[in-house]
């Protein structure tokens, strides 16, 4: 599960625009938004991507992409 709170920090701290990481994944903003609401889960790639454009670090990934309970 995606720890939203989390995952919009790191956006808003790397200055990038939602457009343009949604179109570095193939996904529109809406589909990008579903994924990190948790309303669709992110493939592998997708993390993988996410990131590399948002500098996170493999303990990030862990705290952002694969948490177990989220608020």
């Amino acid at each position: 599960m995606t720890d939203t709170r989390l995952l919009k920090k790191s956006i808003e701290e790397s200055g990038l625009k939602i457009s343009f990481i949604a179109k570095k994944l193939g996904l529109s903003s809406y589909g990008f938004a579903l994924k990190r609401d948790n309303k669709s889960e992110f493939t592998a790639s997708e993390i993988n991507t996410l990131c590399n454009l948002l500098h996170i670090d493999a303990d990030g990934m862990m705290d952002i992409f694969f948490a177990e309970k989220v608020e």
